[in-house]
């Protein structure tokens, strides 16, 4: 159950304790014009910052809705206690010590435990900001200023919040909260209470780390059922995330794939870096998430043209071009020598012509993009004029309101854009972005936000506990068994431990054969794999072989020549559970470095798309003259190959078809490695 935040986010009263940090906490409260009740609490001082202070919290005149706590360690633990007992809001415990240190496992319980049902924040954090009502539990500097609207940004690093605040890329924040150690209430359920506060806009997460799946697959369901776009930047991978040294699937996978399949799952886009966070929370609070990646750009310069269509390919995004009758209605607003094409290089023949722009500007907006821009860069006001600037501004502004569809504005470069520029531009509904890059990266995770909410809600992913016991390896006949048995197609065959046997059923499977030594990891490359094996006296040759390295040899019909060859694999991630990848299988599984990694439980529809994205596709849907392969043969065995992980996911450590050949018909699962505990 997410906790009752409220009384913390917005208090009427806050209660500070301590005299050095604390003080600068009353100082920041009344230079952002809280409106409620500051108490100071303080043993000796008869004021703080020059607002009257109370000798003990039972002096109060009433339990606070919010506390900041700025005392030592131990003491912390004690007003902790004393608020939770009197039935104050919520508090922010500022002091280190606690679970971030060796010898602070106990305090963090006995802080717990102090707290009872009462919200706590951090501890190890500054605390929040609350630009909305002024409600600035903040013992530092900061940049932000009062606002009516805006987004909030959560962050378990205090460093980065104070550095977001100092941004002059005009965005607006309503909330900056930080999490500190999370004793308590971890991120995604500060972000869950801030739904609740229809001024916010958007949400931007910075993650070290993730201790709670589950709270957030609900903040993700709430924020869809909401309406508010969420995106994160995610950090740093897991210290505990396993390293296994038997399959291919083990070294494709990793925590950062991990996370990057959970937070795809969840429709909340990742971004790489600061200034894309920042960029594409400006992008979501002048506009909804878009409806597509069909954009349109428009410059006085070949040269920026050129740059926007090089980078929107980086991203995914979609310059369509103009029908014969639009472009004929553009260039009759614009010089004979101007070529018209998306993007457009309007040339500079109208440059300083307000209204002429705006017929241009409206003219190429007309057919109704996903988002149309406008790239302008403004000279810096210290060595130049930007009065000229000012007709572009007013045309873009008309052209957007009349046309009525997403507008924003870009310079190429962030200083370009300057901070009051920013502003005025999100009063005209109109986005302003900074950096060519850092905008159509927010224009992608805003179109990747919609089509998440365009599909059904994901369901819980499988987060099963490891069952206890040292993992086994499977043979590779006893693993197709198991496989063959969930509906995975694999080869005839059969393991044999003398060569006489071999010399009896190679007949029956007829040749040309496959023969393996089994128990062997990385079999190709320890020379235990013989394929195309056609006569007995090569069958009985290579079994003997075999037999001086290993136990038992599997004997195989051959697949038929494969259009394409997979690697379909479940490894096992500490935080999200079984992770399915799928990539180009084969010897060329790492070198080619091409897969796809999906949570489970996942559908046929995740297994298709997952394909489509990987480079083999090409292969798979008929390449220089080949037929397609089977690719709804090859759903089918991957979907049963999930199916089967999630059905013994308590269990399974990891799983490695590699190769899954996809023939003209049907698909084989040519070698298989299962490594399960207590099978």
């Amino acid at each position: 159950m997410t906790p009752d935040l409220s009384r913390l986010l917005r208090p009427r009263s806050v209660a500070v304790f301590g005299g050095g940090w604390g003080a600068n906490v009353v100082e920041q409260l009344v230079k952002a014009g809280f409106e409620g009740e500051i108490w100071p609490v303080h043993p000796t001082r008869e004021a703080v910052s020059g607002i009257r202070a109370y000798p003990s919290l039972d002096a109060l005149p009433a339990p606070p809705d919010a506390a900041w706590i700025g005392v030592n360690r131990d003491a912390t633990i004690d007003i902790v206690r004393d608020l939770a007992a009197g039935g104050a809001g919520g508090a922010v415990c500022f002091a280190s010590g606690f679970r971030e240190t060796a010898d602070g496992a106990d305090r963090n319980a006995a802080l717990l435990m102090a707290a009872g049902d009462m919200p706590v924040i951090g501890p190890n954090c500054y605390g929040l900001l609350n630009y909305l009502d002024g409600a600035t539990l903040w013992p530092d500097q900061h940049g932000g200023r009062r606002v009516e609207r805006g987004v909030a940004i959560l962050t378990q690093s205090s460093n980065i919040a104070i550095n977001l605040t100092m941004q002059r890329r005009g965005l607006p924040i309503a909330y900056m909260m930080t999490a500190g150690n999370q004793a308590q209430i971890g991120l995604a359920d500060m972000a869950h209470a801030l739904l609740e506060d229809e001024r916010v806009t958007a949400i931007g997460l910075h993650i070290e780390g993730v201790g709670d799946p589950a709270a957030f697959e609900a903040l993700a369901l709430a924020a869809r059922e909401r309406k508010i776009p969420i995106i994160a930047l995610k950090v740093g991978t897991s210290e505990q995330a396993q390293i296994a040294t038997i399959s291919h699937t083990a070294s494709l996978a990793g925590s950062q794939a991990g996370s990057d399949a959970f937070f795809a799952r969840l429709g909340i886009p990742l971004v790489a870096g600061l200034p894309e966070l920042v960029e594409t929370l400006k992008l979501l609070h002048v506009h909804a998430p878009l409806a597509g990646r069909r954009i349109l750009s428009m410059s006085c310069s070949g040269g920026e043209a050129s740059l926007m269509a090089d980078t929107a390919t980086r991203h995914g995004l979609d310059f369509p071009p103009y029908t014969e009758a639009r472009r004929e209605a553009i260039s009759a607003t614009l010089n004979p020598l101007v070529t018209v094409a998306n993007p457009l290089d309007y040339h500079t023949f109208i440059w300083g012509d307000e209204a002429a722009m705006t017929e241009t500007f409206a003219a190429a907006m007309t057919p109704g993009f996903d988002l149309s821009m406008l790239v302008i860069d403004f000279p810096r006001t210290d060595r130049c004029s930007d009065e000229s600037w000012n007709p572009a501004v007013a045309a873009i502004a008309a052209a957007a309101n009349r046309v009525g569809y997403p507008a924003a504005v870009i310079a190429s470069l962030g200083e370009l854009l300057p901070e009051d520029r920013c502003d005025a531009f999100t009063q005209m509904g109109i986005a302003p972005l900074c950096g060519l890059d850092e905008a159509l990266a927010a224009a992608d995770a805003s179109a990747c936000i919609h089509e998440s909410w365009s599909r059904l809600a994901p369901t819980p992913t499988i987060r099963a506990l490891a069952a206890s016991g040292e993992p086994v390896l499977l043979d590779e006949i006893t693993a197709k068994t198991r496989l063959a048995a969930a509906g995975v197609p694999v080869p005839p065959g059969q393991a044999v431990t003398r060569i006489e046997q071999a010399r009896e059923i190679a007949p029956h499977l007829g040749f040309p054969l496959a023969i393996k030594g089994m128990g062997i990891a990385h079999k190709t490359e320890a020379g235990a794999v013989f394929l195309n094996v056609s006569d007995a006296a090569s069958v009985e040759a290579i079994t003997g072989d075999l037999l001086t390295r290993c136990d038992a040899v599997l004997i195989e019909a051959m697949v038929p020549d494969g259009l394409a060859e997979l690697i379909v694999g479940i490894t096992r991630d500490p935080v999200y559970g079984p992770m399915l990848i799928i990539g180009a299988g084969g010897v060329m599984a790492e070198l080619l470095d091409d897969t796809a990694t999906l949570l489970l439980p996942s559908s046929k529809a995740d297994i298709a798309a997952a394909l489509a994205s990987l480079k083999v596709a090409k292969l798979l849907n008929g390449w220089r003259g080949k037929p397609p392969a089977d690719i709804d043969a090859a759903i089918n065995a991957i979907h049963a190959i999930a199916r089967f992980a999630e059905a013994n996911a308590g269990s399974l450590e990891e799983l490695d078809v590699n190769p899954l050949i996809v023939c003209e018909q049907g698909v084989w699962a040519a070698d298989a490695l299962i490594r399960i505990r207590n099978p």
